[in-house]
C-alpha cells in the first residue's frame, strides 16, 4: 500500500519536473495529462519521454549526454515510430533552425549574398538540438519503439498507442 503511494508521487514529480523543464527551455506550457513512455532509451546516450497534454497534443521530449543535431533528432523520432509535425525551437529563438542554417551555409559559401529557404534546407539540420521537444502528428502502426541493443534491428516495441492528430482550421 505504501509502495503505490511512493510510485505515484515519483510519477507526479517526474511530470512536474518535465513541465517546468519544457517551460524553461522551450517556453511551451505543456501540462502533462498522461505519460505514454517515460525515460525510454532511444540511443546509447539518450532517453525520451512521450506524453499527452490536457489539450490532447502528443509531444516527445528527448535529452541525452551526446551532442545531438536536428538531423539526429529527426532520425530518432522516425525510429521511434512517430511522425513529427513541429520541432520546437529553444525559448526566445523562434527562427533558431533558420539562423543556424544560414550561419552554416555562410561558412561553406562565404561569397553568396542572396540565401533562399531552399539553400538552407540541409544546413538547418546541422543545428545543435539537445534537449529536443517535438510535437507529434501521428504514431505509425500504433506502436512506439525504444532502443534495445539485444533485439534484432536494435529497436523493440515499448508500448502500443494509437494517435493521429486531425488538423482543424
Amino acid at each position: 500500500m505504501v509502495y503505490s503511494v511512493v510510485v505515484m508521487s515519483d510519477k507526479m514529480y517526474d511530470e512536474l519536473a518535465l513541465e517546468r523543464t519544457i517551460k524553461a527551455q522551450f517556453g511551451v506550457d505543456a501540462d502533462v495529462r498522461q505519460t505514454i513512455v517515460s525515460h525510454s532509451s532511444v540511443s546509447r546516450t539518450a532517453e525520451a519521454t512521450l506524453f499527452l497534454t490536457s489539450k490532447k497534443q502528443l509531444y516527445v521530449y528527448i535529452n541525452g549526454q551526446s551532442k545531438f543535431l536536428l538531423s539526429d533528432i529527426k532520425k530518432l523520432v522516425a525510429r521511434m515510430g512517430l511522425k513529427a509535425e513541429l520541432y520546437i525551437p529553444p525559448k526566445g529563438r523562434p527562427h533558431y533552425f533558420d539562423e543556424v542554417g544560414r550561419s552554416k551555409f555562410r561558412e561553406v559559401f562565404p561569397g553568396r549574398a542572396n540565401i533562399s529557404e531552399s539553400d538552407i534546407i540541409f544546413y538547418r539540420t546541422l543545428a545543435p538540438y539537445n534537449p529536443a521537444l517535438v510535437l507529434i502528428s501521428e504514431v505509425k502502426n500504433g506502436e512506439v519503439y525504444q532502443f534495445d541493443t539485444d533485439s534484432s534491428g536494435q529497436w523493440r516495441v515499448a508500448v502500443k498507442f494509437a494517435y493521429r492528430r486531425i488538423r482543424t482550421s
